[in-house]
């Protein structure tokens, strides 16, 4: 069972937030918000929600410009902000307004970024975290130019949801090897438009969000996480084992984990050691909740 619930964020804007099946009478603790990366979507957490709902209140959210909620007015001057203060600001009102602290966050890329900047501000609404293949040191504007160039190569529409899972799946340059996972991923942010299928988001919001956190470091704010955290990395991911490693010494509580043969989408390539890596640490922090 997954049901919507609307949250208000805190300028005012819409966001859905999906809880997976029904919470019992008085719900388990601690409970779970799980935010997803840039492009993505609540639902792409289906998988993990559904043995994390063994034992949790399960809570996924569209972050603004993504999925179900709202997404900004095309053009400048955004009516709703994209910058990190607004992403953080979200999470925030989902915690208070569904009655989730001490929450458990997972994030994953972007979402993740959220959600320790969120246990630093608000440590008391965080109970652990789990950090899902996102760097701490700045892209730069490099990486920011390649994601421009990388976006005006799409092929939209697609004729066919097939067609685009084949595309960011196997045909993509940016793909070396085939990548399921990452074509599924995408398949599932497409939707069917007039004249093909096309994303759920605007490309250009996407870089405009993408641009508040790319040039910045957030180390600092990662030393001010104080709650047990797992930093996950895939071995073919985006994040390095030197970085993880580095992460995990910076963080007071950190704790690491690598998943063999997962690229940036390891809840998607590698569902099974996914699991694997992130329930065990779960259980210790339900063990030690009060």
């Amino acid at each position: 069972m997954v049901q919507r619930i609307d949250v208000t964020g805190a300028d005012g804007v819409r966001l859905a937030a999906w809880e997976f099946r029904e919470p019992p009478a008085e719900p388990l603790r601690p409970a779970v918000l799980l935010l997803h990366g840039l492009m993505g979507r609540a639902l792409h957490w289906a998988g993990t929600a559904r043995w994390l709902g063994e034992r949790h209140r399960v809570v996924a959210l569209d972050q603004r410009g993504h999925g179900h909620s709202t997404r900004p007015a095309a053009g400048p001057g955004f009516s709703t902000p994209l910058g990190r203060e607004a992403f953080v600001a979200d999470a925030e009102a989902a915690v208070d307004q569904l009655g989730l602290a001490p929450v458990i966050l997972v994030g994953h890329s972007m979402g993740a970024l959220t959600a320790w900047q969120l246990a630093a501000r608000r440590p008391e609404l965080v109970r652990a975290l789990v950090i899902c293949d996102m760097r701490a040191s700045a892209l730069g504007e490099a990486s920011q130019q390649e994601w421009e160039e990388w976006f005006r190569r799409w092929p939209l529409p697609f004729p066919t949801q097939d067609a685009a899972r084949r595309w960011f799946g196997e045909d993509d340059p940016r793909v070396e090897r085939p990548d399921p996972g990452r074509g599924a991923f995408f398949a599932e942010v497409m939707h069917r438009a007039p004249d093909g299928w096309r994303p759920l988001f605007s490309r250009s919001q996407m870089l405009t969000a993408r641009e508040t956190w790319v040039h910045d470091a957030h180390w600092e704010e990662l030393a001010q996480v104080r709650c047990p955290t797992l930093v996950v990395r895939g071995l073919d991911g985006e994040l390095g084992r030197a970085e993880a490693q580095e992460m995990v010494r910076v963080l007071p509580a950190g704790q690491y984990a690598e998943i063999p043969d997962a690229g940036h989408y390891l809840h998607y390539d590698q569902p099974a050691a996914w699991r694997e890596a992130v329930e065990p640490f779960l259980e210790g922090v339900t063990a030690d909740a009060p």
